[in-house]
């Protein structure tokens, strides 16, 4: 009960001391600016490479915030900072309304490889080693589906569910972003950068207050939870 109202009640708390609004772009040219985003994000916002973000499906208002953020030097990224310079806000809008209409693929689910000495075991031995994968796996996938939904209220840790919503939907009024199907390669690193105090850019820095109490085993599960959210 005490893990509920700690979740309902930040999430209250977030979504009324940040509620942005922008105005509604033209997805169609938004289309046409996309072409040059292709490449690292792909055709329709898939990204087919784990360490570049998906965009399809993700609220305008996150997107346009992110591009602002790389234009005026708030979020330090070499390679988005000279696209997102050359662009007006209407062309962030544009680009933001043409993700948002996207759908999201799904993604496969993730593989615990097996150690490098693995040539080295028997048929009986490999069998007990893919084995002890899929538990360590399974206990991952638990962990992260605990974290997301109720936190860690001992050591503060919030729970995601407050501000990203009980399916990884994310608050559009509030520009918290959509997480479901998600990369976890991109969320592992996102979480890291904010543990370390790498990224900044999100209100009262509140993403570092958070990902700094998680341990890197804690950060691996949740991203592995979010990346098979749909």
């Amino acid at each position: 009960m005490i893990k509920q109202l700690l979740t309902v009640s930040l999430s209250l708390a977030l979504t009324g001391a940040v509620s942005l609004a922008h105005a509604e772009g033209n997805a169609k040219q938004g289309e046409n600016l996309a072409a040059s985003c292709a490449g690292c994000h792909g055709e329709d916002g898939n990204s087919m490479v784990s360490t570049f973000p998906k965009l399809a499906g993700q609220h305008e208002s996150y997107i346009v915030n992110q591009l602002q953020a790389f234009k005026d030097g708030k979020r330090n990224a070499p390679m988005m900072a000279p696209l997102a310079m050359g662009l007006s806000k209407t062309d962030m809008e544009n680009l933001a309304a043409y993700y948002a209409e996207q759908k999201i693929g799904a993604n496969q689910p993730p593989v615990m490889e097996l150690d490098e000495d693995e040539d080295d075991l028997d048929e009986a031995e490999l069998e007990a080693a893919k084995q002890q994968k899929q538990e360590e796996l399974d206990g991952l996938m638990a962990l992260g589906g605990d974290l997301y939904r109720n936190g860690d209220l001992e050591r503060e840790v919030s729970a995601c569910i407050a501000c990203h919503g009980p399916y990884g939907e994310g608050n559009k009024p509030a520009a918290f972003p959509a997480l479901r199907s998600q990369h976890a390669d991109y969320l592992i690193k996102s979480l890291s950068d904010y543990k370390k105090g790498v990224r900044q850019n999100n209100p009262d820095n509140m993403m570092h207050m958070i990902a700094k109490k998680m341990t890197d085993k804690e950060i691996k599960a949740v991203s592995y939870h979010i990346s098979m959210m749909k």
